[in-house]
């Protein structure tokens, strides 16, 4: 088989969606920042007094208020951003413009309480207090600023991983809260969002879209499908030493969706059942789906106990790392822990010649492998190649048996015609980023390379 020549349509259609997203984000952005200036917001930033103070607090608030309905499209998963960024791009967004859009809206109380202090001559406490108790809407503003603190706190890495999956998910939706409250008093008394016609029905309309893609994406599109398919538990079987496979199936079959993508699952089996998880399919999706999951926490610890005949809500498919972008004939995947699930789904999906696809799993120990039975009939029937780099990490991410080798070295050993090759790489976030880096140094091109991570 001959290497693949030009971009696949499917990757052109990727890099439409891609612009079409970054275009929106840009030209809306753009709009805020000609909102500002019509408003004389040059002007008063050249006046040096309490008012250049004070416009530094509404264009603060202005940039805050967009990243915070941008915040909630993000999560609201619209195909735009979904197609556009895909889960890789969307996580690293959804961290960004969280935290900037968080210090942009406390610059923005700042300076405003500066500024309007300075203006009337009182100090900053009374002007704090009469802000809050005699402005329309501002008690909402404060009780939303509070439920936006604690997300972003909860957020920060070192206190995320203090938490349990579950309960950090539970206090991130109150992000919605804190929008919803936060932002009223700019729409009914913020001079910028008053100041013309077109500047209003902006507002108004961005702030009725980030809801109403809340209403349909998250939670409207995914009711009516699971509805619609009716998926329920068909069985449950350990996977490994610390995992578990749960195939489900419907009488209308399984939502359409590729190798490689994975689904928001809820096992409506009793309480906690709100509180999705992603799963990525660990099998070529048919009739039915199957997902594996490793023992991380209570959402996947609870697939042990399902039980045949228990129904399932989803939302999805998601993601971006399906088959349909490849440029090469040769498959380079390369998994760690958990991330060896959606790899065995595209191997069984794809199609490649015997000896043209590698498998390189990585474990601490033979007994933590995930999908072992689905890749030894992969190797016995396709002629998939599978390399099995167990035990302790060592300086790179190899196990410290091969610490001989540098990653390039081995990627040149494992595939040695690299240019016909497609990598997919899946597993935790430091991990991939060490795997993508060597495998460009070892000189595959950015495009052949398909990641994907689950991690905010």
């Amino acid at each position: 088989m001959t290497t693949l020549t030009g971009r696949p349509r499917a990757l052109r259609t990727r890099e439409a969606w891609h612009l079409s997203a970054v275009a929106v984000i840009w030209l809306t952005s753009l709009f805020v920042a000609a909102l500002w200036i019509a408003g004389g917001g040059i002007r008063d930033l050249l006046a040096f007094d309490a008012e250049s103070v004070t416009t530094l607090g509404r264009i603060t608030g202005l940039v805050a208020a967009n990243l915070l309905l941008y915040q909630v499209l993000l999560m609201a998963r619209i195909p735009l951003f979904e197609r556009g960024f895909g889960r890789d791009g969307m996580t690293r967004m959804h961290r960004l413009v969280g935290f900037w859009s968080f210090w942009l809206m406390l610059a923005h109380i700042v300076l405003i309480v500066i500024g309007y202090a300075a203006a009337a001559h009182i100090n900053v406490i009374v002007q704090t207090w009469e802000l809050i108790v005699d402005y329309p809407a501002m008690l909402l503003a404060t009780a939303g600023t509070v439920l936006l603190v604690l997300v972003v706190v909860t957020s920060i890495r070192r206190a995320r991983r203090r938490l349990r999956y579950e309960s950090w998910h539970l206090l991130h939706l109150y992000a919605y809260v804190g929008v919803g409250l936060a932002l009223p008093h700019e729409l009914w008394t913020g001079a910028d969002f008053l100041s013309s016609p077109i500047g209003t029905a902006y507002w108004w309309a961005l702030w009725a879209a980030a809801a109403a893609s809340v209403l349909v994406f998250r939670l409207g599109v995914p009711a009516i499908r699971s509805a619609r398919h009716r998926l329920r538990v068909v069985s449950v079987e350990r996977d490994g030493d610390r995992g578990v496979s749960v195939r489900v199936a419907g009488p209308n079959g399984a939502p359409r969706a590729r190798a490689g993508q994975f689904f928001v699952w809820r096992f409506l089996d009793g309480p906690g059942w709100t509180r999705g998880h992603p799963f990525s399919l660990a099998g070529a999706p048919g009739r039915d789906l199957v997902l594996s999951a490793r023992f991380a926490g209570d959402g996947s610890g609870r697939l042990t106990r399902l039980r045949p005949g228990t129904r399932v809500h989803i939302e999805g498919p998601y993601g971006t790392m399906t088959g349909d972008a490849r440029v090469g004939t040769k498959l380079l995947m390369l998994g760690a822990g958990a991330g060896v699930a959606p790899l065995v789904a595209l191997l069984e999906e794809e199609q490649y010649a015997p000896g043209d696809a590698v498998l390189i799993t990585r474990d601490s120990g033979p007994g933590d492998a995930l999908r072992a039975p689905q890749i030894r009939a992969l190797v016995a029937r396709r002629g998939l190649r599978h390399i099995a780099l167990d035990g302790p990490r060592g300086r790179s991410w190899f196990p410290r048996t091969h610490d001989a080798w540098t990653g390039p070295q081995l990627v040149a050993y494992v595939a040695p015609d690299l240019a016909a090759y497609d990598a997919y790489v899946c597993g935790p976030p430091a991990w991939m980023d060490a795997v993508t880096a060597d495998l460009r140094a070892a000189g595959l091109d950015r495009v052949r390379i398909h990641t994907e991570s689950f991690e905010v």
